[in-house]
């Protein structure tokens, strides 16, 4: 399949697609509320994504590919100072150089976890510091790969006895799925593009 062409991203087009007057939804009953911080950059003016690989030591979700954050502190006012603070926490990112965007739609998981997703713009070269005890790695991803749904699939998933349809990308040898795949197609939509239009048992999407 060929790959469809992306429309021209620019700083100014991410920030007209989002807004930061929307209300905090109220987090889905039995579910922990959690908030990520989706950094976008861009690198000789092409738009990128980063994300982090969690270490296999982790409670949940070990070795997989995320976006930083986590679960909310009784400390924190709100999922975006819960995003911003555990993002600084994880690849050491000063919350004072993130750009913050505004919000995608909350995704749930099977693992129980209501997380709510902030788009953001970040500096880019950064120094960042990752903490090896939760973060392995941090991945770079161009936008544009992420048209690609040649890349993309649907597999069944077993968690607890329960079956469910899950979303999988192909980053080379790096496989991004579940939640953070789900919001990846989330963004993209809301910035115009949808490498899966037409596919309704592909997209992951409620």
């Amino acid at each position: 399949m060929i790959k469809s062409a992306m429309v021209r991203i620019s700083p100014d087009l991410i920030k007209s697609r989002f807004s930061l007057d929307d209300a905090e939804p109220a987090p889905a009953p039995g579910l922990l509320p959690a908030g990520v911080l989706v950094p976008l950059f861009f690198a000789g003016g092409e738009p990128q994504m980063l994300l982090t690989q969690r270490t296999w030591n982790l409670k949940d979700h070990r070795g997989q590919i995320a976006f930083p954050g986590g679960v909310r502190d009784p400390g924190d006012p709100n999922l975006l100072a819960t995003a911003m603070r555990e993002t600084q926490e994880e690849i050491g990112l000063n919350p004072e150089a993130v750009e913050v965007l505004g919000s995608l739609k909350p995704v749930s998981t099977v693992t129980g976890y209501w997380i709510n997703p902030y788009p953001a713009l970040i500096p880019y070269p950064y120094d960042f510091t990752p903490n090896r005890r939760e973060v392995k790695r941090l991945i770079y991803v161009h936008l544009e790969e992420f048209l690609d749904a040649t890349l993309w699939s649907t597999r069944l998933y077993e968690f607890k006895g329960e079956r469910i349809w899950v979303c999988y990308f192909r980053h080379g040898k790096t496989l991004i799925w579940g939640a953070t795949a789900r919001i990846i197609l989330e963004l993209l939509i809301r910035l115009g593009e949808n490498p899966l239009k037409g596919d309704l048992d592909a997209t992951c999407m409620d």
